[in-house]
């Protein structure tokens, strides 16, 4: 246990690591049971074929072999963490005053109320395994746009849109956690632009953990319609513990033809956090989806956003910087399988490791026979801040044609002590000065995020900063 304590709280994360005391309606019992299953469905109020869905996961759970090829999980036990807590909040509202105090006061701090009022087209806020707020502006809902929590749509007018696409693209069978989502999801949001719409501004949804050795596993749910746009930005946070959580959430993007889907992440999990999410998209002809993706948190991560290219020139981007510190062991990555003539994916990552972190980089990319004339360009760059990080690129390439066009680089390196010095002779600290390179460095995703969120990106840099020196 005391090795955990270390990793925990070795760096100043106060903007975070706050935490209310726990005063839960309802905690299910620890552990993975038929008969905790059906509890967590009847809390749910599922609709049957739900309640059957979620015992099947738990079946195909139970035959999942645990990943053997990243980063040890084995401080991660399930008979230890609790997959259901629903806060004190008797409802979700729709007015932030609505919202209890405790709860209110947690998003506060975390400046959401803030961005919706300033910069966001709707907000929806999940707290432990339940949506407290949700809303979207009455001029987005004008354009016949659709974002609410996804339990209200899974009852609702929406059921069959859900049930037609819940898990479609992310199949319990696809792996053990997504297996272990399928059975215990809860929470998450609903979003349906419908054809020719363009969202100009974003919608965003923000989860916080607070309850120690819980498990958050949220699904998120988009469907952009044909000639349409939206950017939708995901931010997640959670306080530090000295005993393991687990965050298992599902996203699934269907972006129609012709249209533009951006997808935004600045993960900040605590760093007692198992990170096991599973995201992915599927984009028809002409079609776009691009990754903005920042990972500073969490102790260990497997994350690979996944793009299925399955229509005539559809293309997909992934821009990602990774933070690696003490105690962390991030495995992210993305995978592009093109399965169409004339497609296109590009990636461009950063990774930076300091103080003893691991930051592995994982690129997948598909070119099935039939996908003539495909384009692919993979380039990753990694900074080891110390002697004591450790930074790898595993790239894989499985292509069926002949008449493609598909590259990789990688790079790895220090930061230059000449650079260092020259900052410092122009009046900067020595802790700034490497701060500024390493903001620097993860340029490319602070550029493509809205300002609000590349400042909490910089800030987050210059958190980890701290302490660094010597």
């Amino acid at each position: 246990m005391a090795k955990e304590k270390t990793y925990v709280e070795d760096i100043d994360r106060s903007m975070y690591d706050f935490r209310n005391e726990e005063k839960d309606e309802f905690r299910i019992e620890e552990g993975l049971t038929p008969d905790i299953i059906l509890e967590i469905s009847k809390e749910k109020n599922d609709p049957e074929w739900m309640r059957d869905f979620r015992l099947k996961s738990l079946d195909i759970y139970n035959k999942k072999q645990v990943p053997d090829w990243g980063p040890s999980i084995e401080g991660l036990d399930m008979d230890n963490i609790v997959t259901y807590v629903r806060p004190n909040s008797k409802r979700m509202a729709k007015d932030w005053n609505d919202v209890p105090d405790e709860i209110k006061d947690t998003f506060e701090r975390l400046g959401i109320p803030q961005a919706e009022r300033k910069s966001l087209a709707g907000v929806g806020a999940q707290y432990d395994s339940e949506l407290v707020y949700h809303n979207v502006k009455d001029e987005v809902a004008a354009q016949g746009v659709i974002y609410t929590d996804i339990e209200s749509a899974l009852r609702g007018e929406y059921a069959d849109m859900i049930r037609s696409h819940f898990m479609k693209l992310v199949p319990p069978t696809d792996h053990k956690f997504a297996a272990l989502h399928g059975a215990v999801w809860s929470g998450g949001s609903f979003v349906y632009v419908p054809k020719g719409v363009h969202v100009d501004i974003p919608l965003q949804s923000y989860f916080r953990l607070n309850a120690k050795g819980a498990g958050q596993f949220e699904h998120t749910l988009i469907i952009v319609d044909d000639d349409a746009y939206l950017h939708f930005i995901e931010g997640c946070s959670a306080p530090k513990y000295n005993v393991a959580n687990l965050h298992a959430g599902c996203v699934e993007l269907y972006v129609g033809r012709n249209s533009t889907l951006r997808y935004s992440t600045i993960e900040n999990w605590s760093k007692n956090m198992y990170n096991l999410n599973t995201k992915r998209a599927r984009v028809e002809e002409g079609g776009k989806v691009e990754w903005i993706s920042g990972s500073f948190g969490s102790h260990v991560s497997y994350l690979y956003p996944m793009s299925i290219l399955a229509g005539r020139g559809a293309r997909a981007e992934f821009t990602g910087v990774t933070f690696a510190g003490k105690g962390q062991n991030l495995d992210t990555g993305c995978k592009m399988v093109h399965s169409a003539p004339d497609t296109s994916s590009y990636v461009s990552t950063r990774s930076i490791s300091k103080d003893g972190g691991i930051s592995t980089f994982r690129s997948s990319v598909v070119v099935n026979s039939q996908a003539k004339n495909s384009k692919s360009s993979v380039s990753c760059q990694s900074l080891m801040l110390d002697a004591e990080s450790r930074s790898d690129t595993i790239p894989a390439m499985d292509i069926r044609t002949q008449q493609a066009d598909i590259g990789h680089e990688a790079k790895i390196g220090r930061i230059s002590d000449d650079a260092v010095f020259y900052l410092m002779s122009r009046g900067l600290s020595e802790e700034d000065a490497r701060a500024l390179i390493v903001s620097g460095f993860a340029d490319n995703v602070g550029k493509e995020l809205p300002l609000e969120y590349a400042v909490e990106m910089n800030n987050l840099i210059r958190l980890e900063m701290k302490g660094s020196i010597g």
